[in-house]
């Protein structure tokens, strides 16, 4: 018998990608399709493990104890935890600080410590009085009960004794000791050069000044070619008031006031500064040499304060 042959059919080849089979055989050579496998596999495992967890009952609301416990997955056995409710009143500082007595801001609360009767040493004094030919002593001796030490000493009479008499800086009269009035005083060397009828120059020797307290005319009060102010609170340099005879000025000092002329001058110690003075043009060499601080006496008896106080 002879069979009928059919039309042949073909099947349409399929052809996988090049990166897929560049892929697939790179995994082969390293020996990681393994590992890609278990990846696939759990990645697949993932949500039925998830859908499997969220079955657990929920722990119960907290009580009004503030406390709760709930049971974990796991039977009898599973760990347990406790949620504590927040108390509030933990954090009130009304409530936290009640306890504690309101103060007055406006009101002393630091002063001396008071002495209970009975905490301080006691201390017990004896004075006794020897007479001799030469003067009056007066011995004192002090002792301390608690300690045991005992301290003598002895003063001429007429000296306050040591538990009593004016206080310290008194004078012994019971006077309250004054404050020291300070000024600032200059050491300068003034010379003088005048030029004669006849073209030569007469130049005296240097004069050197020391302690020169303000206000000063310097050189003196017939020529006051210049008067000495004092120091500058802020560059701490002496000040010279200009006199209004005074035609001209050389040196290194810097006009603090005027300004057709110059009528205060901060003067630089150790610069010299010349003054052109009068009709004659005397020319007058002033060098600072020093400035320093001295006590100029009692600040109530320095001259012109005494009546600016005593109203």
């Amino acid at each position: 018998m002879n069979r009928l042959k059919g039309p042949e059919l073909k099947m349409p080849e399929l052809k996988v990608p090049p990166f897929l089979s560049d892929l697939f055989y790179d995994l082969r050579d390293r020996r990681l399709l393994p590992l890609v496998a278990l990846v696939v596999a759990a990645i697949a495992a993932v949500p039925f493990l998830l859908s499997g967890s969220g079955s657990h009952p929920a722990s119960p609301p907290p009580t009004a104890g503030g406390a709760a416990v709930g049971a974990a997955a796991g039977g009898a056995g599973g760990s347990r935890f406790a949620v504590v409710q927040v108390d509030p009143g933990l954090r009130n500082p009304r409530k936290r600080l009640a306890h504690l007595p309101a103060k007055d801001p406006f009101k002393q609360h630091y002063t001396g410590p008071v002495l209970k009767p009975g905490s301080a040493p006691t201390t017990q004094t004896s004075t006794s009085t020897t007479s001799s030919t030469s003067g009056t002593t007066t011995s004192s001796t002090t002792t301390t009960a608690s300690s045991g030490f005992s301290e003598s000493t002895s003063k001429p009479a007429g000296s306050p004794a040591s538990g009593g008499g004016a206080p310290a800086g008194g004078g012994g009269n019971g006077k309250q000791p004054q404050p020291i009035f300070y000024a600032f005083a200059i050491d300068v060397q003034i010379s003088r050069t005048e030029s004669k009828a006849g073209g030569g120059k007469e130049k005296s020797e240097p004069e050197t000044r020391q302690g020169v307290l303000p206000p000063t005319s310097l050189p003196g009060k017939k020529t006051q070619v210049v008067t000495y102010m004092g120091i500058s609170p802020k560059t701490k340099k002496p000040l010279f008031l200009v006199s209004t005879d005074v035609t001209a000025v050389f040196g290194e000092a810097r006009c603090v006031s005027g300004s057709g002329s110059c009528q205060l001058l901060e003067v630089e110690p150790g610069f010299p500064e010349t003054f052109v003075y009068g009709k004659n043009d005397v020319r007058y060499k002033i060098d600072v040499l020093e400035v320093e601080p001295v006590a100029a006496g009692h600040f109530l008896s320095a001259p012109g304060f005494a009546q600016c106080f005593s109203k």
